[in-house]
């Protein structure tokens, strides 16, 4: 695969170097595996991402398609479509066309079968927080791949070498998934600022509200994984505690009182789960 990079934003650039970074430490990975360059409506930005995976700087887009038989868009989702209308009057036989979205399935790639290359999105479930030392993670992101068997397999091949865990899932549950990592990485933040904002009314400064809890926060997360939430969950609403949950929402500001009931109705079905002979129905009522 001699991959070429259209963008050179933080997912491309760290994409980038962590396989040619790969490469250097595996000669004989990198006989069948090149970067072979970035190229960006921005001329510094595709510089410097070559510079950073010892690449080529592409000027246009022909010299990328050129020199590259697969070619990752790493754009922003909304700038996929344009870049795409950019290349579909290229010669594409036989190479391999992907995005990154996590929300945009390989069908934005329309008439494959006309132009005879491989559709697939490549979706790295991770956080690209930077593009000059994160790609040092990215050996703990899992992947997920959907598209033309052929690119699918490629891919999958390429990142199960560099040691990554990867998994199919079909086009047409792309937004799905989205929202699943969404909430699983954004969503969680939103949880956890509602309740350091309510410690700080508490008298907790910020940083001491974040590092008091850093133990019953990241033992949760850990327990979460590890066991399941069914096995995990604790707490009042588990407990069938009415008396508390009605303490809890008599002091909440109206905004807070939206997130705890949210999060609540959502435990009221766990709890329901773990506990089926319990009888939930007054804090349910409590929750509505």
């Amino acid at each position: 695969m001699n991959i070429g990079f259209i963008g050179a934003g933080r997912a491309g650039c760290s994409l980038g170097k962590y396989i040619s970074e790969f490469c250097i430490k595996n000669p004989v990975f990198a006989e069948n595996t090149n970067i072979t360059g970035y190229y960006s409506s921005k001329p510094e930005d595709a510089q410097w991402a070559a510079d950073f995976t010892n690449s080529a700087c592409f000027a246009d887009l022909n010299a990328v398609v050129t020199a590259s038989d697969t070619i990752v868009i790493s754009t922003p989702d909304g700038a996929v479509m344009k870049v795409w209308d950019s290349l579909i009057d290229f010669d594409l036989r036989g190479k391999i066309i992907c995005h990154l979205s996590g929300s945009l399935s390989s069908d934005v790639f329309s008439i494959n079968e006309v132009k005879g290359f491989y559709p697939v999105s490549v979706h790295p479930l991770f956080a690209f927080s930077n593009k000059d030392s994160i790609y040092k993670q990215l050996n703990k992101a899992g992947f997920t791949l959907e598209g033309h068997e052929y690119a699918v397999n490629a891919w999958k091949n390429l990142l199960s070498q560099l040691g990554n865990k990867v998994v199919e899932i079909d086009g047409s549950v792309k937004a799905k998934y989205h929202a699943a990592a969404s909430i699983l990485s954004n969503h969680v933040l939103a949880v956890l600022a509602t309740g350091y904002e309510l410690l700080e009314e508490c008298g907790f400064s910020s940083e001491e509200a974040r590092s008091f809890t850093k133990g019953l926060v990241s033992d949760n997360i850990a327990n979460a994984i590890e066991k399941g939430c069914v096995e995990s969950l604790t707490g009042p609403i588990e407990r069938n505690d009415i008396a508390t949950v009605n303490k809890h929402l008599s002091v909440l500001s109206k905004a807070q009182k939206e997130v705890y009931h949210a999060c609540g109705n959502k435990l009221l079905q766990i709890s329901a789960q773990k506990n089926p002979k319990r009888d939930y129905s007054q804090i349910c009522e409590l929750l509505k």
